[in-house]
């Protein structure tokens, strides 16, 4: 069992920065898998980001490759999700969430990310 806080969202300018951060309760946030999904009002949540127990592999969504970067300190429980170059079109509620499974690669997949933070809106304004 985790339990998970995501803070750090907020408005900012369109070509503006802004990191999100998510803690993470308990002693196995090592053993999870993190990723950061967003849902933007009327489409379905999406994939951003996802990092592995170690920090070793990360996997980016195309549309936000080289703009995002994902990241974890497991010594502090927290994955982060450092935001650059932001446009209007990553405006979207953010949600982290953690996979228990060792997986051979990481999971783009919402159904097999079993914990899920309560989100932070990200506003970014043209």
């Amino acid at each position: 069992q985790v339990q998970l806080v995501e803070s750090g969202g907020g408005l900012v300018q369109a070509g503006g920065s802004l990191r999100l951060s998510c803690a993470a309760s308990g002693r196995t946030f090592s053993r999870f898998a993190m990723g950061w999904f967003r849902q933007a009002p009327g489409k379905e949540r999406e994939f951003v980001a996802a990092i592995s127990q170690s920090g070793g592999k990360t996997y980016y969504a195309d549309s936000v490759k080289g703009r995002f970067t994902i990241s974890r300190d497991n010594a502090k429980n927290t994955v982060y999700l450092q935001m650059n170059s932001l446009k209007p079109e990553d405006t979207a509620v953010y949600y982290c969430a953690a996979d228990p499974l060792y997986r051979p690669f990481l999971s783009i997949a919402t159904s097999e990310y079993d914990y899920w933070g309560q989100g932070t809106q990200v506003t970014v304004s043209s």
